[in-house]
């Protein structure tokens, strides 16, 4: 294990316009080095500020490709789509020329849907340049739930897959998330974490003897992971 970075601020809004600038920075030096960048984004409502910082950023969005950490099994016209919320707040200003790869498909079931992810997200350039995870306050990350059927294949670090299907009671719907080794062989891998509740929680999984989900992110990240946190 290599043990994260913390990167602490004193309000979101610094958070929010350094992270922005970490970001823009790994993928002005990918478009540079291969021609294109890659990026994955979480949904929720802790990265607003950051979409809408990043969105502002400067550089050649059109050579950009950005998908999701991971998705609910719901159409872009759900109020619960984070394919929505990044089109709506991230999507925009400079990042409008950005391409856009979703992890919903329309299909009989998550498994299915998972499967056509799978297949088009492969024809893609991986590895990703940056992930940018959240977490909730169960300690899970992506749809990593601890109470996922799928658990252990999703922290499978030799999964062939890259998007898998995610049933939890916990999560309360379906979902479609990137797997383990999908996400932890970003250039740059980020938590973006705000609020005294989840400082506690990365704290206590870092120190647990069993590992939550965030936890087992980190700790299998070959280049380390980076937490950026504030009050």
């Amino acid at each position: 294990m290599t043990a994260p970075r913390w990167n602490e601020f004193g309000t979101r809004d610094e958070l929010a316009a350094a992270l922005a600038a970490k970001v823009a920075e790994t993928l002005k030096t990918a478009i540079a080095r291969r021609g294109a960048a890659f990026l994955a984004v979480s949904g929720g409502t802790t990265p607003g500020r950051f979409f809408a910082a990043l969105s502002k950023e400067v550089l050649d969005w059109s050579k950009v490709t950005v998908t999701l950490v991971d998705e609910r099994f719901v159409p872009e016209s759900s109020p619960r789509s984070n394919a929505a919320l990044a089109k709506a707040n991230l999507l925009q200003n400079e990042a409008a020329a950005a391409g856009f790869a979703p992890l919903f498909h329309d299909a009989a079931s998550v498994e299915q849907g998972a499967d056509l992810a799978d297949v088009e997200l492969g024809s893609l350039p991986w590895p990703l340049d940056a992930a940018i995870l959240g977490m909730g306050a169960d300690g899970h990350t992506a749809s990593f739930f601890p109470d996922a059927q799928e658990l252990s294949a999703l922290l499978d670090a030799a999964s062939p897959r890259l998007v898998m299907p995610v049933h939890s009671e916990s999560a309360g719907e379906d979902r479609l998330t990137l797997t383990l080794p999908a996400l932890v062989n970003a250039g740059l891998l980020a938590v973006h974490i705000e609020g005294a509740e989840k400082r506690s929680v990365i704290e206590a999984a870092l120190a647990a003897e069993k590992a939550l989900p965030i936890r087992a992110v980190i700790d299998r990240a070959p280049r380390g992971a980076e937490i950026f946190w504030a009050p």
